[in-house]
């Protein structure tokens, strides 16, 4: 028989970074509140939670990455917005953003997600910030508390 391991989906006495960036505000503001909100009702309270305000998307990978050293955290929450433009500016900014995301959660093994929007229009932006698709900060926080509770019953299993 096949042996599976998933995470539970609690988020009881655990502690979340979130790294949300504040350029495009309209819609990283509902991003945080989507992600704040979905912690909450997994059983995470707000005061093990710490919101790091950044200045853009590309500076992400560095707050998260000085977080993750920390050792205060379980998990951190990724979350902006890079909304394509007429230049390449956001194909060089989603690219980096995403590289260094990626980074920080190997390099500490501490569950990182990626709530950042890389979108062609704000309306797609909006759709995905708690509009007709959803809120993209819920979803990433509630891949956070899973990917937390894996790791933990992973460890279990390797003991």
């Amino acid at each position: 028989m096949v042996r599976v391991i998933r995470g539970k989906m609690d988020a009881t006495g655990m502690r979340f970074g979130l790294v949300v960036s504040q350029f495009n505000s309209l819609i990283t503001e509902r991003l945080q509140a989507g992600a704040i909100d979905a912690l909450c009702r997994h059983g995470a309270r707000e005061e093990d939670m710490v919101v790091v305000q950044v200045p853009g998307a590309f500076d992400i990978p560095l707050f998260a990455k000085k977080m993750a050293a920390s050792g205060r955290y379980d998990a951190l929450v990724c979350l902006g917005a890079v909304i394509k433009g007429e230049t390449p500016h956001f194909d060089y900014i989603s690219a980096a953003m995403t590289q260094g995301i990626k980074e920080v959660m190997l390099a500490h093994g501490l569950p990182v997600t990626f709530g950042v929007l890389t979108t062609e229009s704000m309306e797609q932006a909006l759709d995905r910030a708690g509009g007709k698709a959803g809120n993209k900060g819920a979803e990433a926080a509630v891949a956070a508390v899973e990917m937390l509770n894996t790791l933990k019953a992973l460890e279990r299993t390797e003991q």
